[in-house]
């Protein structure tokens, strides 16, 4: 169950461009999405990590998720997080609800997720989503 599957996954659930909230230095999943054809944008608030991402080819902004700039998000179909810190995790679920999009989080093992998230299991992946599946 590489973490690349978390990208299929999104691939088969949600259409459009998609944006990764935290996205750090895990580059997995936005570069597989890229390569089967997929929008993404991504947003960190560290400037290294979105330095980075921008060198490997990916359209990467800095923000605030506790303030987001709206802006940054026009267009996305979905938000997605690959192992968010528990501290981001009800940002993302508010930023999602303003912006009226489904949220999809590959936690980790471990991490409390709010009730309010359905849990989906994909090829051993746990995976909280807002969207029925």
């Amino acid at each position: 169950m590489p973490i690349e599957d978390f990208a299929d996954f999104l691939l088969e659930h949600t259409g459009g461009q998609l944006t990764e909230v935290g996205i750090g230095f895990q580059f997995k999943v936005a570069l597989r999405l890229m390569e089967r054809g997929r929008e993404v944008t991504a947003i960190d608030w560290n400037r290294d990590a979105v330095e980075k991402a921008r060198e490997l080819g990916i359209n990467a902004y800095i923000d605030d998720i506790f303030h987001p700039s709206l802006e940054l998000y026009e267009g996305s179909r979905a938000l997605y997080s690959v192992r968010p810190t528990p501290e981001i995790i009800k940002p993302i679920l508010e930023l999602g609800r303003i912006l009226g999009t489904p949220v999809f989080i590959l936690p980790l093992a471990g991490d409390t997720m709010p009730r309010s998230m359905r849990l989906v299991n994909f090829r051993g992946l746990a995976i909280y989503t807002t969207k029925p599946i």
